[in-house]
């Protein structure tokens, strides 16, 4: 793999954590080091985790992974983007906010949910015979940087904005989820119809 594709790759791998990234920064204020470097962090690391957990599985569990990880994402995403639509909704004006995606299991769910894709990068590098040690620390390192860029553009429009913005963050994480949900399937059927 030539370093251009490479970094093409880890740049559409970050693309979801950047938008769940600044679904995230609209909500946390103030923006602080801590929730920024585990945002950043668990992205990064997740992302550069999940092709080498690929690579290994290699073709083993290649069509397991292929067929149900659309699902997986979707419903991570869906659930996570609908609780912060709720809250943000049911919450009262100048109510503390109460959630925090950089904690516990909501940063876990959502770390797995912006890297399932990742796997399947893996799974193909796998097939390709490519050494995946570079790639997979390209592929992190890119993905704790859209994070950072993500969290500090969702601060920025989230002071602006104020609940709205968590609303139409819990609803931007609910479009990645049914876009990832329907390219999925729709790619099944047209590959489908060709074969």
């Amino acid at each position: 793999m030539d370093n251009l594709s490479l970094v093409a790759v880890a740049i559409a791998l970050a693309m979801d954590a950047f938008a769940v990234a600044l679904a995230a920064g609209a909500i946390l204020h103030p923006l602080t080091f801590r929730p920024c470097f585990r945002l950043a962090f668990h992205f990064g690391l997740f992302q550069a985790m999940m092709p080498v957990l690929g690579w290994l599985a290699g073709l083993t569990v290649q069509a397991f992974v292929v067929s149900w990880s659309h699902w997986i994402a979707f419903a991570l995403l869906v659930y996570i983007g609908g609780r912060m639509v709720h809250e943000a909704l049911s919450a009262e004006d100048g109510a503390e906010r109460t959630n925090d995606p950089s904690r516990g299991l909501t940063m876990v769910t959502l770390s797995v949910a912006t890297s399932i894709d990742a796997l399947a990068v893996g799974l193909t590098l796998a097939m390709l015979d490519v050494v995946i040690w570079v790639p997979s620390l390209v592929i992190g390192l890119v993905a704790c940087g859209f994070t950072v860029l993500g969290l500090f553009l969702g601060t920025r429009i989230g002071r602006l904005w104020g609940r709205k913005v968590e609303v139409a963050g819990g609803v931007i994480l609910i479009g990645i989820g049914l876009k990832i949900l329907l390219s999925a399937l729709f790619l099944d059927k047209a590959v489908a119809g060709i074969l």
